[in-house]
């Protein structure tokens, strides 16, 4: 099997990995690294003027993006070197094995689905219990929602981190490696702890803005991908893409609503597919389902890509494997 898809061949691992066993022990999780690193910087950052804020932030940004791009240069670099003089065969494997390995804790399908799926059975208790358990996933007040907003919230969680937290990681590890997936998931962390307006506004401006350019093309890939049955909904996408204020987060979530046929958004803020039914108890169910069909095609795409950006389908590549001349 041709060196250009060693990484190819992560993608699905990284998956399967995930769906089997899930998030690393926290104290192990490279992403709770990230978030211990960007914690350092909080109270300090803020408590400078505008622009000594935004400098810092951008400034600190740069050096934990420069670190970890580094690690996962490091892990990639040792495992293929390591490797290369035997890759081939069961070794190949093995090396696609190891950096699947490191790719996994970079993406968090199986947390995200679980997590969605455990506020619908913490509502068939008590709305109570769902506003509380759909507080840890997102960062706006849950306690006055009702039960259709506590599930609209939920499918837009999913939504927007099936991108997030899945598709926007292989998409860069697909074209650029550990080193892309591990710089994306730093800067998407940095958003997520840093990128808000008050105390936060000058020093996460540079993390929130990163966020958005790093997430620009992932996001309207999920997007197209959940309406990717329903060409006729590329459209009504095209609208309600525009009705959120982030400029990617409309992409996967107007695609769901559409999908759906429902009502989703947040209070005050926006509104997606006004003229859809109000959420229902399956629709979670339904959410889910559509967004594991979205990634898997989505997962195919990106490995076919990853192979493409290192050469695999360059002309006579295949004849010259045929005739086994030289790799």
């Amino acid at each position: 099997m041709p060196m250009p898809w060693l990484l190819a061949l992560a993608i699905p691992i990284a998956l399967l990995i995930d769906r089997w066993f899930g998030e690393p022990p926290a104290a192990m999780h490279p992403v709770v690294g990230m978030g211990h690193f960007l914690a350092l910087f909080g109270d300090r950052l803020c408590g400078m003027s505008s622009k000594a804020a935004f400098i810092g932030g951008a400034v600190a940004w740069t050096i934990g993006l420069l670190v970890v791009a580094v690690v996962g240069w490091a892990i990639e670099h040792t495992i293929i070197a390591g490797l290369e003089p035997w890759l081939g065969g069961w070794r190949l494997g093995a090396a696609a094995l190891l950096i699947g390995l490191a790719l996994k804790p970079m993406l968090a399908w199986r947390m995200l689905r679980d997590e969605v799926t455990a506020v619908e059975t913490a509502l068939a208790r008590s709305l109570d219990d769902g506003r509380s358990r759909l507080s840890r996933l997102v960062s706006r007040d849950t306690r006055r929602l009702s039960p259709v907003e506590v599930r609209e919230t939920a499918i837009e969680t999913l939504a927007e981190n099936l991108n997030d937290s899945v598709v926007a990681p292989l998409f860069w590890f697909m074209l650029a490696g550990l080193p892309g997936a591990a710089a994306y998931r730093f800067a998407n962390t940095a958003d997520a702890m840093w990128g808000y307006r008050g105390r936060w506004e000058w020093a996460g401006k540079w993390a929130a803005r990163a966020d958005d350019l790093l997430s620009w093309i992932p996001a309207r890939l999920t997007g197209l991908a959940l309406i990717a049955l329903r060409p006729a909904l590329l459209g009504p996408l095209l609208r309600e893409a525009r009705r959120t204020p982030s400029p990617n987060g409309g992409w996967p979530m107007g695609a769901m609503a559409l999908r759906l046929g429902r009502v989703l958004g947040k209070p005050g803020h926006y509104t997606l597919n006004p003229s859809g039914a109000p959420v229902v108890a399956d629709d979670i169910g339904a959410a889910q389902r559509l967004a594991a069909g979205a990634l898997l095609g989505l997962a195919v795409l990106l490995a076919l890509g990853a192979a493409a950006v290192r050469g695999a389908f360059a002309p006579g590549l295949g004849l010259a494997l045929i005739l086994g001349g030289p790799r």
